[in-house]
């Protein structure tokens, strides 16, 4: 049989029998696969394997421990074998063949009836590979086309009847380089029928969308917002209403200080389906881009983190923890006063890192004493994470803080190559 001679089909075996003669590997392998088809799967093997019991133990399976009988194939739909005997297997094809039963024979795959493909799965979409009978050739499309639909560089939008019920799916984007977007954010944006956009996150991959998906801006900046908190939430359950898959872009991670809660809240109030998808965190990942972690052991143990809108009553200004600020810039003078006020040390280090793991990326270096100084100077601007504490010294871009009263070195730094521009 060659690959012209086969005519592609998918077969329905939910509640139908099938006959799986042998119980090793091979027969342990093709199980899963049945079983998720909603067969009716008899094993017949004389010493079957480790899955094969466990799957009978389970009452998945039918498991007769004996060999192969011509009855076996009684009232059979379709039938497998994977026994490694050549003779055995061909006698279970043949019998197949008497009885019009399709039949995969392992042993033989140029007389066997059928062939079991490599088979992909992403979703609802099910891509069946067949590769001229060579099973190696067949695994290697078929993990090609894995990665293509995992990374969404293959089509998976449906078209929908505005009947269908919509939903939401609220997907962290990460810092913004659109290699840092998580696999399942990726999917669902190639399924997207609309994307409610931030201003933060991995831009670049909205022109990567189907021309026909619309993107609704409501990113939000200091002082400038696109919409109110109130109106995305609204526009969320108006485009999951009217049937679509709608893609609620935020940068990092939608449960980090993004109002995800909030949004996943509302929508489910309404009647509106969720998915929440994490994503990598800018609080983390922002200063790891710089070469700080935000906990090191005998540096630091505890981690705080916090928008720069907060009074900062309750924050811990120990030397073995973390303070890590977001949307900190416009009060960065404020919020060194109050933690000095507090009794944080004004010699501990800060740095702040713009635009982090993008390729215009900057980081500034100084205390609680010199920072809101020398972001003033250099003109430092938001979207800005700033790390206060010890962890700051760690950087192989920042390998000593400055005392008071010495200029911070300012590093424009490239966050996916190896040196840094002082």
């Amino acid at each position: 049989m060659t690959a012209s001679d086969l005519y592609p089909t998918s077969l329905r075996l939910l509640g139908r029998p099938v006959l799986m003669v042998g119980g090793g590997r091979v027969a342990g392998r093709r199980m899963g696969a049945l079983l998720d088809a909603g067969a009716l799967v008899t094993v017949v093997a004389p010493e079957p394997g480790e899955e094969v019991e466990r799957l009978a133990a389970a009452g998945l399976i039918t498991l007769h421990r004996r060999p192969y009988r011509p009855s076996d194939l009684d009232g059979v739909w379709f039938a497998q074998t994977a026994t490694g005997d050549r003779a055995v297997d061909g006698a279970v094809a043949s019998d197949a063949e008497a009885r019009r039963v399709w039949c995969v024979d392992a042993s033989d795959a140029e007389s066997s009836a059928a062939w079991t493909p490599a088979v992909v799965r992403a979703g609802d979409v099910t891509v069946a590979v067949n590769a001229g009978g060579d099973p190696r050739r067949a695994r290697a499309l078929k993990d090609a086309i894995t990665l293509a639909l995992s990374t969404g560089r293959l089509p998976l939008r449906r078209r929908r009847a505005s009947a269908e019920p919509g939903r939401v799916a609220l997907v962290g984007g990460g810092p913004g380089d659109s290699g840092l977007i998580t696999v399942r954010g990726r999917q669902l944006l190639a399924e997207a029928d609309v994307v409610v956009a931030d201003r933060l996150g991995p831009r670049a991959l909205l022109a990567e969308l189907d021309p026909a998906v619309p993107v609704i801006e409501v990113g939000k900046a200091p002082g400038n917002h696109l919409a109110t908190q109130d109106e995305i939430n609204a526009v969320l359950v108006r485009e999951a209403r009217a049937g679509r898959l709608v893609v609620r872009l935020k940068g990092g991670d939608p449960y980090v200080l993004g109002r995800g809660g909030e949004e996943a809240a509302h929508c489910r109030a309404h009647g509106v389906d969720v998915e929440v998808v994490p994503g990598v965190t800018s609080a983390v990942s922002v200063p790891a881009a710089a070469g700080i972690p935000v906990t090191h052991r005998g540096v630091a143990t505890g981690l705080t983190l916090v928008t720069g809108h907060e009074e900062l009553a309750e924050v811990p200004t120990r030397a073995d923890h973390t303070l890590v600020l977001l949307m900190g810039v416009r009060r960065l003078a404020d919020t060194a006063r109050r933690l000095t006020e507090r009794g944080l040390d004004g010699a501990t280090p800060v740095a702040i890192i713009e635009r982090g793991w993008m390729p215009d990326q900057r980081v500034t270096v100084g205390t609680v004493e010199t920072i809101a100084a020398q972001a003033a100077a250099v003109g430092v601007e938001n979207p800005a994470v700033i790390v206060v504490g010890d962890v700051v010294r760690l950087s192989p871009y920042a390998t000593g803080a400055p005392a008071a009263g010495v200029p911070a070195p300012i590093l424009t730094l490239n966050p996916t190559s190896e040196g840094a521009r002082a």
